[in-house]
């Protein structure tokens, strides 16, 4: 019987991930278990980074248009 599964605040995929590798995450921060993973499971990791960037890509086109046409925010504070 699995163990029922916690709300840890942590990304459910994270969780699966360390689930599958037998990895404890007690005490583990979303910070922690992710820098971990990516040591244990590069692959694993760069494919979780692989599939964000394709699931952002429109979001991220508009944000760096967005940028292109108005400039950021802190433009003003550079010197120069």
């Amino acid at each position: 019987m699995d163990a029922p599964e916690l709300d840890l605040g942590i990304d459910p995929e994270l969780l699966a991930q360390a689930k599958r590798l037998g990895i404890s995450v007690s005490g583990m921060s979303e910070t922690q278990l992710r820098l971990h993973l990516q040591k244990v499971d590069p692959a694993g990791a760069e494919e979780r980074a692989r599939r964000w960037a394709e699931e952002n890509a429109e979001a991220i086109k508009e944000h760096n248009e967005r940028i292109e046409r108005r400039g950021l925010i802190s433009d003003h504070f550079r010197r120069w």
